[in-house]
């Protein structure tokens, strides 16, 4: 990375611009805390920040901890430090514009989330300003809470700014998983009487001696996300592989695995982009890699090529699916029911996320919805933050039925097929 001469002050608001420079990092998703921000003040005090690279490497050393860490804070470094009109560049990247002939660069996967970060913050303190502001007293009895707001809106109706702030949200949101009993067992201080290692340890002895006990060995399942990425579900679909990328990438959940594919007239396998710590470099590899978003939908082929191609390896050891999809389809019906029937019989559980359930008025009339139907056992809507806190109740009841209670009275009013 090459660094030109830093243009400062005589008397610069050194300090206060490096503590807004860290509570941007932070809001990127970097362990930018008080410590780390009294060791970056104290290493430009030691380096000195007449050099440009200096300074750059000595908050870096500061601020970095993890590889994946270091494209973030580049990005975040050149555009508070280095480029004069950052603000321009970040709205850029955040606004969409109409393309012309010749097309703009994309946003690196790190770029975003760094015009992110500095444009919801407070502007850093320029030399000779005071950080003293008027304080205005608000009334605010009768307005509700916008973080409220935020977890019922549709993602497909949020802004830039809004969906920010919902990944955020979904990335401190927990999803755990109850463990599942094995027939197996594992040796216990208490519990039923283990016949056999009672006599192995008898015959050993010479004698019967104490009563060995056993309880039953618990096991993980594994969380499989089938995603339509057709283009009445990309918006959803995105958000909710961000999700998956938080659950996948965080210890405690109780998940074995997490595997995620993506499906509109072929279906793709992402997992391994799960892996990637970054988020959105995740979400960009996974991206390029499935060819077919905003197409057409095939819901019947691709869930018979992921029972013919993958089912035996990610649903063998009682998996719960989540079938995202609105379930309009144009294909075979008949190949969609048997499809979802075998898909039903190799998961532990199958939760179908359809976000046409924030309709009151929404009734089972497709052909695809109805042959859906008979193979889930919860059936709940995934257009929002709210929606998707009810996964967690889902999984904690196994007799959950979600709104699968709703379509069998068949509302009034519905929709038709595509």
């Amino acid at each position: 990375m090459e660094h030109g001469a830093l243009d400062l002050p005589d008397d610069p608001r050194l300090a206060g611009n490096i503590a807004h420079f860290a509570a941007a990092l932070r809001r990127a998703g970097l362990p930018a805390g008080p410590d780390r921000l009294i060791l970056a003040t104290r290493a430009v005090a030691a380096a000195g920040f007449t050099d440009r690279a200096d300074f750059y490497h000595a908050l870096e050393a500061v601020f970095v901890r993890r590889p994946e860490h270091r494209a973030t804070f580049a990005q975040m470094f050149r555009l508070y430090w280095r480029d004069p009109r950052f603000l321009e560049h970040m709205m850029g990247l955040l606004t969409p514009a109409v393309r012309g002939v010749q097309e703009a660069r994309a946003p690196r996967p790190a770029e975003k989330r760094a015009a992110e970060a500095l444009l919801d913050q407070a502007p850093p303190v320029e030399h000779g300003e005071t950080s003293e502001a008027p304080v205005l007293e608000i009334d605010a009895t009768a307005t509700a809470s916008g973080r409220e707001r935020l977890r019922t809106l549709d993602f497909e109706q949020m802004s830039t700014a809004e969906m920010a702030a919902a990944k955020r949200m979904l990335a401190t949101l927990r999803l755990p998983v109850p463990p599942i009993p094995s027939r197996r067992s594992t040796p216990a201080g208490t519990g039923r009487i283990d016949r056999r290692a009672t006599l192995r340890a008898a015959l050993r002895a010479g004698e019967p001696r104490e009563l060995r006990h056993a309880t039953p060995r618990i096991r993980w399942p594994n969380l499989v996300a089938l995603c339509d990425i057709s283009g009445s579900m990309s918006a959803y679909s995105r958000v909710l592989l961000h999700f998956l990328h938080a659950v996948a990438n965080r210890q405690g959940e109780g998940w074995a695995q997490v595997h995620a594919f993506t499906f509109g007239t072929r279906l793709t396998n992402v997992t391994r982009h799960l892996a990637t710590r970054d988020v959105d470099a995740a979400l960009a590899a996974a991206g390029a890699e499935a060819q077919d978003w905003e197409g057409g939908t095939r819901i019947g082929e691709a869930l018979h090529a992921f029972n013919h191609d993958w089912s035996r390896r990610v649903t063998g050891t009682g998996a719960v699916v989540l079938l995202v999809t609105d379930g309009l389809d144009r294909g075979d019906p008949d190949l969609l029911a048997r499809a979802a029937e075998r898909l039903h019989l190799s998961a532990r559980r199958v939760i179908w996320l359809n976000p046409l359930l924030r309709f009151e008025g929404f009734a089972p009339r497709a052909t695809g919805i109805r042959a859906l139907l008979p193979h889930v056992d919860t059936l709940r809507a995934g257009h929002s933050i709210a929606a998707l806190e009810g996964l967690a109740e889902a999984l904690s009841r196994p007799d959950d039925p979600g709104a699968m209670q709703r379509m069998r009275r068949h509302g009034k009013s519905g929709i038709s097929d595509r």
